[in-house]
């Protein structure tokens, strides 16, 4: 017995419509959202290796997408910074180290990524250089402060007394209130040094762009799927007609 197509309910065609529509729609957002990845890391690339520019000279409406390599002067406050908690590189779990920086002729504080040190005991954190007490010029990309970390049993901060205090996250709110000083909306992360003893690779924690396309392909492998499956019900044999 021969195949033939068998019309199908407005319904069952509203249903293909609207389902291949909405894979398609999250498969071209996947896709705009691995662009956007691309250009953020491509601008970090940039950022490294254009020429350092002052600090000061910076608008106040910085674009989101722009990440500048900039320099300032000013001096650390030694007695104040961060220890940012299970951070993972190339497998093994360490620390960022966070200093608060102070700038000549601002009330703002800056916060400054010194780098990644491994391990998770104080013995590991002590080990780092110490900050220079004097005047200094610092230089870095000026980028956003980035928004990761498990939010759980409320304010860490206030709850410890010694200095560096270490967090799992870096919530600017939070640590405004702590250093009671005003934060610029942005951190720097320190140019590579080789004698720092520290880890400057800087990349941004973000979903990669090839995970980003391979969920693009899965959602129009669903809208093709939708596709194959409603002609499959609607090009049959005869007999294959549903019963009353």
């Amino acid at each position: 017995m021969s195949r033939r197509w068998h019309r199908p309910s407005w319904f069952a065609v509203l249903l293909l419509l609207g389902g291949v529509a909405a894979f398609c729609a999250l498969g071209f957002w996947q896709l705009r959202r691995a662009s956007e990845k691309e250009q953020l890391l491509a601008s970090y690339a940039a950022a490294a290796l254009a020429p350092a520019e002052d600090f000061g000279g910076l608008p106040d409406n910085l674009q989101d997408s722009r990440y500048p390599h900039v320099f300032i002067t000013g001096h650390y406050l030694p007695e104040r910074g961060y220890l940012l908690d299970a951070q993972v590189r190339d497998g093994r779990v360490g620390r960022n180290l966070i200093a608060v920086f102070a700038p000549n002729g601002s009330k703002q504080r800056l916060l400054v990524n010194r780098g990644w040190l491994a391990g998770t005991s104080a013995t590991d954190a002590a080990s780092a250089p110490a900050l220079p007490s004097d005047e200094v010029r610092v230089q870095g990309i000026y980028a956003p402060i980035p928004a990761g970390g498990l939010r759980v049993g409320g304010n860490a901060l206030a709850q410890q007394t010694q200095w560096p205090k270490l967090t799992l996250y870096l919530e600017p709110a939070a640590l405004s209130a702590d250093l009671d000083a005003p934060l610029y909306p942005r951190l720097l992360l320190l140019d590579a040094e080789p004698t720092s003893g520290l880890q400057r690779q800087w990349t941004p924690a973000i979903m990669p762009p090839e995970r980003h396309r391979g969920y693009a392909f899965q959602w129009f492998s669903f809208a093709f799927a939708a596709l194959a499956i409603f002609a499959i019900l609607h090009f049959r044999k005869d007999h294959e007609l549903k019963k009353p």
